[in-house]
């Protein structure tokens, strides 16, 4: 995932370095949980949209590029350059028709060209000026192309019973928010900015991958919980006897709750005028 600028979050932080850091033991791993979570539903859309061969793609915030190999092995494209603040774990898992770019995706002239695919899965969350940044994405996508953006949207309220894990994912988005200015509030207006960067076509769905013991989105919540437990304490929300009880929480058989879904939003830039 590419990181915030600083300055947005109450705290001055960004994604990998005040939370998440890289070179942490068992990042790779946490993101990976998350991958295996949501890798198949993210396919099987881009997939549906087209891509295939011929197709040059950018991945943005491509973290440890599951998606980006499974468009080239899978889909078949015919390229793919996969961005990121931090390309360790793309550098370690590099391939044939995988192109890495250490970059800081906010820099409107970072990536140079345009593609068939513009994808950025879990990173315009955590980063300030979403219109302006979605603007930007779309500018990358060639006529006939498309941008898919996913993001999460916080399913708990006010009427979600207060289990373990509801008090922890509370903390989490409050604690994030002032830390690196994470913030899902917006994310269901995907399908409105979209429209508004000039694209056509525009439609959107939600994922929710199932919670039980030591499933992948189980283990990649208490993966995040851990990582960001600083961040939750410092709302005052949860104390570490509140956060080790969700993460034994999440492997019990009394575990009844909702993840995070993820939204999917999708437009095409519309064909070159041919006159």
């Amino acid at each position: 995932m590419s990181a915030a600028p600083r300055g947005d979050a109450p705290g001055g932080g960004r994604y990998g370095e005040a939370v998440f850091r890289p070179e942490q033991t068992g990042e790779g791993e946490r993101i990976d949980f998350g991958a295996l979570a949501y890798d198949d539903i993210t396919m099987k859309r881009l997939r549906a949209l087209g891509a295939g061969p011929g197709w040059h793609c950018l991945d943005v915030g491509a973290g440890t590029g599951t998606v980006s190999r499974r468009l080239l092995d899978e889909a078949g494209v015919a390229s793919v350059l996969a961005v990121d603040r931090d390309v360790r774990f793309l550098v370690e898992r590099a391939g044939p028709g995988l192109d890495v770019l250490e970059a800081d995706i906010t820099d409107p002239e970072v990536v140079p060209g345009r593609f068939r695919l513009v994808h950025a899965r879990f990173v315009l969350m955590h980063l300030p000026e979403h219109a302006r940044l979605i603007g930007q994405l779309a500018e990358l996508v060639e006529p006939g192309g498309v941008l898919v953006l996913s993001d999460a949207v916080d399913l708990t309220n006010d009427q979600t019973p207060g289990t373990p894990y509801s008090v922890a994912m509370r903390a989490m988005w409050q604690g994030l928010g002032a830390t690196i200015g994470t913030d899902v509030s917006w994310v269901p207006s995907y399908p409105h900015l979209l429209r508004a960067a000039g694209l056509a076509a525009v439609a959107a769905e939600i994922h929710v991958p199932p919670m039980s013991p030591g499933s992948p989105i189980s283990r990649f919540w208490a993966d995040t919980w851990e990582r960001s437990r600083a961040a939750m304490l410092a709302t005052g929300m949860v104390d570490d006897t509140a956060v080790d009880d969700a993460v034994r929480y999440l492997d019990s058989d009394e575990c009844a709750a909702l993840s995070a879904g993820m939204l999917t939003a999708w437009g095409r830039k519309p064909e070159a005028d041919p006159r």
